[in-house]
């Protein structure tokens, strides 16, 4: 049993590392930022096969809200999102990760389609400052785990290193 568990392990850290490299290597492209974070996008919907939306929402101007940039999957009517709204809002307002497993648990959740079952939400710091968040609608219930949060951690820490204050 411990061999079988080790193994298991061992494959998924070997597919967070692939995540990673796949992600410098976008990030090492010579290309704008926002082609940049479209090909995450693009990336991250089509490689994780519950990731069903990924999209990255950024703080607009000197408003209390956000508002999308660059994203895969299905069209959104979510282009703005005020803080404290929704859980985009909610990590604009924390500036803490936001792991939702079942969205019909969270009173503040804004929907963004039925099929939407779970949402993950880790913001982008640069000098301190939260400016944006990747966010990650799943239709499947209660899929994300450690790693998940490990891979988009160092996704919003490299993207935090090419976009500049305010950002785009």
């Amino acid at each position: 049993m411990g061999t079988i568990r080790f193994n298991q392990i061992y494959i998924l850290r070997m597919q967070i590392q692939n995540h990673k490299n796949k992600i410098i290597n976008i990030i090492d492209n010579n290309i704008r930022i926002e082609d940049k974070l479209q090909a995450i996008c693009d990336y991250l919907e089509g490689a994780v096969d519950y990731y069903d939306w990924v999209g990255f929402y950024f703080k607009n101007g000197t408003k209390n809200e956000l508002k999308l940039a660059q994203f895969a999957g299905e069209d959104t009517e979510h282009k703005i999102i005020p803080f404290g709204k929704g859980i985009c809002g909610q990590v604009a307002v924390s500036n803490e990760n936001f792991i939702v497993q079942d969205v019909t648990e969270q009173d503040n959740y804004i929907s963004c389609g039925l099929d939407v079952k779970s949402e993950i939400v880790i913001p982008i710091f640069v000098a301190g400052e939260n400016i944006g968040q990747i966010d990650i609608d799943s239709h499947t219930a209660s899929p994300f785990t450690d790693q998940d949060t490990e891979l988009l951690e160092f996704i919003c820490q490299e993207v935090s290193k090419h976009i500049k204050v305010p950002t785009l």
